[in-house]
């Protein structure tokens, strides 16, 4: 596929990122890390990559906006384009030697994310998408899954860790939605668990207090792919309320009355 020049300098700072980040998963053991806050850790790895992906980001548009996990918010010239960047989704995985994690980049235009690429370097799985184009991953055009009973469909969310105030009502949620469903995985990657829903790979996935950089592109992705993405109040915005349920057309339903119950 051919995108937008705006989506190949996305691919471009994606794979220059991913690039750095899995010779340093070669040596995740001599990485020095710092702890930012429980259950939460920061690494070389994790700070340089985001500075590669500044560099080419900011160097191609240097009006654009910028937020992401390590350096924060800095406005644009341009008000109405903003990047939204994780250079290391999955951050816990990379520091324990699981080769479960991703960089994710969005393109927020006027308020709407306009464009998404989550790059899982450890597989060489690059999903993109971008308004009206559809979802890919890799050369191939990816669809969500066409499952349409809860009992046949696998689920993903992240559970919380480290004693925070949201895993009473995770756990409330699990308890409904497990018997009726045919599992749920917690892998530890919101952006890759976005991006699995879009290639069919689950049939939904939901999670609560995410960050803007979290699921930016992953809500892009899935909505081309086919799915609904949706905040869990239906009233407000996923990148600004961090909560997200996002699945395939014929399961949304009942598995938003499970989960919003």
């Amino acid at each position: 596929m051919i995108g937008s020049a705006n989506l190949n300098v996305m691919i471009k700072a994606a794979r220059k990122a991913g690039r750095s980040l899995v010779k340093d998963f070669r040596e995740v053991e001599n990485l020095q890390v710092s702890t930012k806050g429980a259950g939460d850790f920061v690494s070389r790895a994790d700070i340089a990559a985001e500075q590669i992906l500044k560099d080419e980001l900011m160097g191609a548009r240097p009006t654009y906006g910028w937020l992401a996990e390590e350096g924060g918010e800095t406005p644009g010239e341009d008000p109405t384009r903003r990047w939204i960047v994780d250079p290391l989704d999955g951050t816990t995985n990379f520091l324990h030697g699981l080769p479960h994690w991703a960089v994710s980049i969005a393109l927020e235009h006027k308020g709407k994310i306009v464009a998404g690429v989550i790059f899982d370097a450890a597989k060489d799985e690059m999903f993109f998408a971008e308004k009206g184009t559809g979802a890919w991953m890799n050369e191939t055009r990816i669809r969500v899954s066409s499952r349409h009973r809860m009992i046949e469909s696998i689920f993903a969310t992240g559970l919380p860790f480290a004693g925070r105030s949201d895993l009473p009502e995770t756990l409330q949620d699990l308890a409904r939605l497990m018997p009726a469903c045919a599992g749920v995985r917690r892998w530890g990657a919101a952006a890759l668990d976005m991006a699995y829903v879009a290639a069919g790979r689950y049939e939904g996935f939901w999670e609560r207090r995410l960050n803007a950089w979290d699921l930016a592109a992953g809500v892009i992705i899935v909505k081309e792919a086919g799915g609904l993405c949706e905040a869990l109040d239906p009233d407000a915005s996923i990148v600004d309320s961090g909560e997200v349920i996002c699945a395939n057309e014929p399961i949304f339903e009942n598995f938003s009355k499970v989960i919003r119950t």
